[in-house]
């Protein structure tokens, strides 16, 4: 197997092939047939021992031998969603920690089910997955849902509430979780907490290194991702010379003075100004000194939502200047 390119339209090519089409009764056979139950995957190193699937479990840990009990009868009462990944898969080491950490907040409203491909290469191919990670959604016996790639975080939680939306007439563990109080409050994450009193205290160093130890193993997760763009952000304000806009004002050519200037112009909320200061700045370079100025550009953008109709005109305005 290949590891995925993440396009969008293979995941949907991937979605309505195995909708309906895949008959998860082949592998019961298989498992009937068996002497004994296969051995559970490998876990990772530092991983903790394999998962059993009793009552109430967010992960599971699935074989060929435990797939119709696990997989095919579980979701028949609440939402199973296959993870099919292998160690050496770096993607799957991104997607894996975000699935299993938005199934233990459902409440029991649906649960991961991790397949190691290497292990059990058959429930793969019944799947016809061409590469991975591939994530299949399976509800009352039959696959109604899938993805290819590490998608980022906000769109898995769409993904989710879509399934969860559609099939809570059909799954009982959907609304059971529901009524009684709903998807369980997210227990505090001490790495972002440890990030939060450092930048509290004025620890910006801290701070950063906290949130880029979280991006070292989660290169994926878009808190961490905004919030390391507002600690740079901040850092940097902080520390700007307060005569800044005046010095770039009086001195064009002053770069330092330029970049200072926009920074604190951002912080005032004078966002357009700031943006065009350095799209002026842009146009008037050349070499590293252009890069430098478009660099910091493109890191003010992340701290605004990409939909940000300022940005999105500082972006067009930013590559007139470039081109």
């Amino acid at each position: 197997m290949t590891q995925p390119r993440g396009s969008a339209a293979k995941s949907a090519a991937l979605s309505a092939a195995l909708s309906g089409a895949v008959d998860l009764s082949a592998l019961k056979a298989r498992a009937d047939a068996a002497q004994r139950p296969t051995a559970p995957p490998a876990r990772p190193a530092g991983d903790g021992p394999p998962r059993p699937g009793g009552e109430g479990e967010a992960v599971i840990d699935v074989t060929e031998a435990t797939f119709q009990a696990e997989v095919v009868e579980r979701s028949l009462r609440q939402l199973v969603v296959v993870d099919l990944w292998a160690e050496w898969c770096g993607p799957c080491k991104q997607l894996s920690p975000v699935l299993e950490r938005l199934a233990a907040e459902s409440g029991g409203a649906w649960v991961v089910a991790k397949v190691d491909v290497d292990a059990n290469p058959r429930i793969a191919q019944l799947f016809g997955a061409q590469s991975i990670p591939t994530i299949v959604a399976i509800a009352g016996g039959q696959p109604v849902d899938a993805f290819s790639g590490a998608l980022p975080e906000p769109e898995i939680r769409k993904w989710i509430s879509s399934l969860l939306d559609a099939l809570r007439d059909k799954l009982p563990g959907i609304r059971d979780a529901e009524a009684a109080g709903g998807p369980v409050e997210e227990p505090e994450d001490p790495r972002f907490t440890e990030a939060e009193e450092a930048f509290e205290r004025g620890d910006f160093a801290a701070a950063q290194a906290a949130y880029e130890r979280i991006l070292d193993v989660e290169p994926a997760n878009e808190l961490a991702k905004n919030a390391l763009a507002q600690v740079k952000f901040t850092a940097r304000a902080e520390s700007a010379d307060p005569d800044a806009v005046a010095k770039a004002d009086a001195d064009p050519a002053d770069l330092a003075a330029q970049l200072d200037a926009a920074d604190l112009e951002i912080a005032a909320n004078e966002v357009e100004a700031g943006f065009k200061r350095l799209i002026d700045t842009v146009r008037r370079t050349a070499g590293e000194d252009r890069n430098k100025v478009r660099e910091h550009l493109v890191a003010l953008f992340d701290l605004f939502d990409p939909a940000d109709d300022r940005v999105m005109k500082a972006r067009r305005d930013l590559a007139s200047a470039l081109f």
